[in-house]
This record gives C-alpha cells, sequence and structure tokens, in this order.
C-alpha cells in the first residue's frame, strides 16, 4: 500500500502535536505591601517561574496572595501570572 506524501506528513504532524506537552514556562508577579507601623519597607515587587499547565500555573501563583498580621504589621500579598 502506498502512501502519498501529503498524508504521511499529516501523520506526522498529528503525532507531534498529541505527543508535545502544554506545559509552559509563566511569569508570576507578586506585590507585596507593608502596612502598621513606621520604618517599613516600600512596596516590594517579586517574580519568579512556574512551569505548568497555564491554569495551573494561574492556581498557584494566586494562591500565594493574602492579608497577614503579624505584631501589627500588616502585610497584603497580590499574586498574578503576568
Amino acid at each position: 500500500m502506498k502512501f502519498r506524501p501529503s498524508l504521511l506528513l499529516a501523520l506526522a504532524f498529528t503525532a507531534m502535536v498529541t505527543m508535545s506537552s502544554c506545559v509552559k514556562n509563566y511569569v508570576c508577579h507578586c506585590v507585596i505591601s507593608y502596612s502598621g507601623q513606621p520604618g517599613l519597607p516600600d512596596t516590594l515587587v517579586q517574580e519568579y517561574n512556574i512551569k505548568d499547565t497555564k491554569s495551573g500555573a494561574k492556581s498557584k501563583c494566586t494562591a500565594n496572595s493574602g492579608n497577614y498580621s503579624n505584631n501589627g504589621i500588616n502585610t497584603v500579598e497580590n499574586c498574578y501570572l503576568y
């Protein structure tokens, strides 16, 4: 049975697409601000890489967001995919 070159190319392309992963590198951008006492640092911005699917990276990144309070120092951390 002879295969046409276009059919072979289509099969090869389909195999490459199905075997490749949707995992990519995403950047999580976190803005951290402090309040409650004088002399605290200014707003900080931190970025770090997450290698995952887009939805997985988003949930891991936003899980770092929150409001924290310790000894009169209030910290607000807001993280999102950049």
